[in-house]
């Protein structure tokens, strides 16, 4: 395949390996650089005292069908673990559980077995739980009009009482949109629902990764550009884009036919040039919204599933970290904890003294386990925040300056902040790419 021209991609998380895939396989020379000394962005592991610790647990869905091609791409489908059918245990700190697990229906009726049975709804809030999935299917989550509406308020007005939105809704919605309910704007909550749990049947089984994130979205990303041609600058520091276009890496100017910019909004904004984005000062207004995650190593197993869900407590999903860290005695339970505004600044100490007994309570056999190692990891700018009106705020893809285009899953990509979405940008800047490198070259 003859060469369609150079590009340059700035930014090595997961928007950024895609796009640099992308273009690679298209037969576009591509050189990726990066500030850190890693690839995979906000998806990364690092070692403590012998175990090797993702600094927060990913997972992702059988409806995440550019994620699964990312890991399609990399050769890296042995290294995730997909359910045959979503299959979730719901925890409380009373002992009561319940359980979410889909029939082997055609959606959205695969839900309604486990609706029914669900033990932590009173059957009429289960009721008005179904009524409320109908008439999210008649939502197109694309509409405008749904980006200055919140999700709470909508759920009141379908008669979804307190349980059912924290027991139900809330348990899916927080983790996918990293806010809560009632600050979520409706576009991208509707989306989840619609695409995740009232669309196909197997539409939101859980996939989780038995490898590493740092080797399945960084070692084994770089290797694969490596091996189609391109190459990886790592603690290469862009500090400008221009036009032309062009980079200033190091502080040196570096040439491109395009330049892809796959970095955070706070970060591209004083990147890119005011002639490409005019608006990016408004790219402020998406904000942040945290996620913490509480990772605990007891001597001895507690848990004796992969993950659970909790309601009524600190914990929201609690995941079994033993083998993919490497502990060789005992158990590691990583708790992630989503639109942890209130957890961000909190001490460790304060953080232990309320997970440990949440998970006592949650998990008994914990209160005969002796905690071997207790550590927080924050991610204060996790992603932005998905709140009415952001949906206005997310650029396109393609800027006003010739050869210039964004990527990330903060853009306006139809799905909300999500790794799934990172890897839909970055395909798009690449298609759009090709097609400016193609328009420059005359064909």
């Amino acid at each position: 395949m003859s060469p369609r021209g150079n590009a340059a991609v700035v930014g090595g998380g997961l928007a950024g390996i895609s796009a640099a895939l992308a273009l690679l396989e298209a037969g576009v020379r591509t050189t990726l650089y990066e500030a850190r000394p890693r690839l995979g962005g906000a998806t990364h592991s690092f070692d403590r005292d012998g175990l090797t610790v993702d600094n927060g647990q990913h997972v992702f869905l059988k409806c995440c069908t550019a994620y699964r091609g990312l890991l399609e791409r990399l050769d890296a489908l042995d290294f995730v673990r997909v359910q045959d059918r979503l299959d979730i245990p719901v925890l409380t700190p009373d002992g009561t559980a319940g359980r979410l697990r889909r029939a082997k229906a055609p959606g959205p009726l695969h839900l309604l077995p486990a609706l029914a049975r669900y033990r932590l709804m009173p059957p009429g809030d289960r009721l008005r739980a179904v009524r409320a999935s109908l008439a999210l299917q008649g939502i197109d989550p694309q509409d405008p009009a749904l980006d200055g509406q919140a999700m709470g308020a909508w759920l009141a007005a379908h008669g979804q009482r307190e349980r059912a939105r924290t027991a139900l809704w809330e348990l899916f919605l927080i983790s996918a949109l990293n806010i809560g309910v009632d600050d979520a704007a409706m576009g991208p909550a509707a989306m989840v629902c619609k695409q995740g749990l009232l669309g196909r049947s197997d539409a939101a089984d859980i996939g989780v990764p038995t490898v590493p994130l740092g080797e399945l979205h960084g070692v084994l990303a770089a290797k694969r550009i490596e091996r189609l041609g391109g190459r990886v600058h790592l603690k290469a520091k862009v500090s400008a884009v221009e036009a032309g276009p062009k980079l200033v890496v190091d502080g040196e100017p570096v040439a491109a036919d395009a330049v892809v910019v796959a970095v955070p909004h706070r970060a591209a904004a004083p990147l890119v040039p005011a002639q490409a984005c005019p608006d990016r000062d408004r790219w402020a207004g998406l904000g942040a919204s945290p996620i913490i995650n509480v990772h605990v190593v007891y001597d001895r197993p507690v848990m004796d599933v992969p993950f659970a869900a909790a309601v009524d407590s600190p914990v929201q999903w609690v995941f079994d970290r033993t083998d993919i860290s490497g502990l060789a005695d005992g158990q590691y339970l990583a708790v992630s904890v989503s639109a942890a505004d209130g957890w961000i600044d909190t001490p460790a100490a304060d953080v232990r003294a309320a997970f440990l007994p949440a998970l006592e309570r949650l998990f008994p056999a914990a209160r005969r386990a002796r905690v071997t190692d207790f550590f927080v990891t924050r991610e204060r700018h996790a992603t932005f925040r998905q709140s009415p009106g952001s949906g206005a705020l997310r650029p396109a893809s393609a800027t006003r300056l010739p050869g210039l285009f964004l990527a990330g899953a903060w853009t306006d990509t139809g799905w909300p902040d999500t790794m799934e979405g990172a890897v839909r940008s970055g395909l798009t800047a690449a298609r759009l790419v090709r097609r400016h490198l193609d328009g420059v070259s005359g064909r």
